[in-house]
């Protein structure tokens, strides 16, 4: 539909109109307002987990690493032992961590002669040299069951350069008569095994139960 002349002026006198009304509208003298959007949320860094309670909060974010850096020679990771050998023979430093829910059992494990000649109930020094005697630290994974001379105990394979002659060195779990709490009433620290990962006869039940099958064990000291 076309418009005349006239009706276009007065449309235009109209729109004229509002738009004086528009412009009176608007505050005199005052900034325009400039919209920002608001900053983009910083992605939080996600915290390193706080170590269970009685485990040295270092060893335990070593042992963390070991477990993500051996991740494909682990069967399962509900539980993980993990050896505190800056800590003498006669505290219990054998923590079985239940990694699901943070609960931590502790038990005695005795080191290698090699790793403390002297016997003073700590551990030294490591080695991973055959015939040294000695304990070696790094990751583990837990092998096959055996009966040996300790009865029913479990192989272990070393995953690191630091113990990955644990199999040709026979480093095992088992118990032993030296390994038993008694030992630390009469001699204040338990005995020495040849290397060996060696446990009270309850505590191997224990620990065995809860890390065969192809299960991380991670042994180190912090000082």
């Amino acid at each position: 539909m076309s418009l005349s002349r006239r009706e276009m002026l007065r449309w235009g006198a109209i729109g004229g109109g509002a738009a004086l009304v528009s412009s009176a509208a608007q505050p005199v003298g005052l900034p325009s307002i400039v919209y920002k959007a608001p900053p983009l949320p910083v992605p939080a860094v996600a915290a390193a987990p706080a170590a269970p309670l009685g485990i040295d909060a270092a060893l335990f974010a070593r042992a963390k690493a070991a477990l993500d850096r051996h991740g494909a020679a682990v069967r399962a990771r509900d539980f993980m032992g993990i050896v505190d050998f800056s800590l003498a023979s006669r505290d219990a430093r054998f923590h079985l961590v239940d990694l699901m829910n943070g609960r931590v059992e502790s038990h005695l494990v005795a080191h290698g002669r090699g790793s403390d000649p002297a016997h003073s109930g700590f551990v030294e020094s490591f080695s991973n040299t055959p015939g040294s005697e000695a304990t070696s630290n790094g990751a583990y994974t837990t092998g096959e069951y055996y009966h040996g001379k300790y009865g029913l105990s479990m192989k272990v394979h070393g995953l690191d350069w630091t113990n990955n002659n644990a199999e040709s060195r026979a480093i095992v779990i088992h118990n032993a008569w030296y390994a038993e709490p008694e030992m630390i009433g009469i001699h204040g620290k338990l005995g020495r095994s040849e290397g060996c990962f060696a446990f009270s006869k309850a505590s191997q039940d224990s620990v065995m139960q809860r890390l065969a099958g192809q299960r991380m064990i991670y042994a180190d000291k912090i000082a």
